[in-house]
């Protein structure tokens, strides 16, 4: 079983999943089930708005296209974070998070930089995440868009 865990800085609740040893046994192929079902939803929204729209249509679409596949997200996803004492209310949005498993950071540029797979790394170690997808609709072909990335 998975038990949350609530944060709160600045009076902003934010609830993480804290997961022992024994909670991860099934996660794997859970997560790999779900990645899946993302990858098909980005298809989806790829297939029928096509490349050239902003990051935020994007972002709306494909969180709409999961929920009708029943699958829980949370958008614009607030991570906190403390470095020395200091407290910093909005360090990072996440732009999707999926099941409280998986993140998916969006994007619409001509290439993908590599800062933008470390940004993600870096996320998923705060997170205590084990995979990442960055999906870029700005490629023809989505599939030539799609990053997976895994910590650890």
């Amino acid at each position: 079983m998975i038990r949350r865990c609530v944060v709160v800085w600045f009076k902003v609740r934010v609830e993480f999943r804290v997961m022992k040893h024994e909670d991860t046994k099934g996660t794997k192929k859970h997560e790999e089930e779900l990645s899946y079902v993302i990858i098909g939803a980005a298809l989806e929204v790829h297939r029928t708005l096509g490349p050239g729209l902003l990051e935020s249509a994007y972002e709306a679409c494909l969180s709409h296209e999961l929920r009708l596949r029943g699958v829980p997200i949370r958008r614009q996803t607030p991570l906190p974070l403390v470095y020395k004492g200091v407290h910093l209310k909005f360090a990072y949005r996440i732009d999707l998070l999926v099941e409280d498993l998986i993140v998916v950071e969006l994007k619409v540029v001509e290439h993908i930089p590599p800062v933008a797979t470390s940004q993600l790394l870096t996320l998923l170690r705060l997170l205590n995440c084990r995979l990442g997808l960055i999906v870029n609709f700005y490629e023809p072909i989505l599939r030539a868009g799609i990053r997976r990335v895994v910590n650890g």
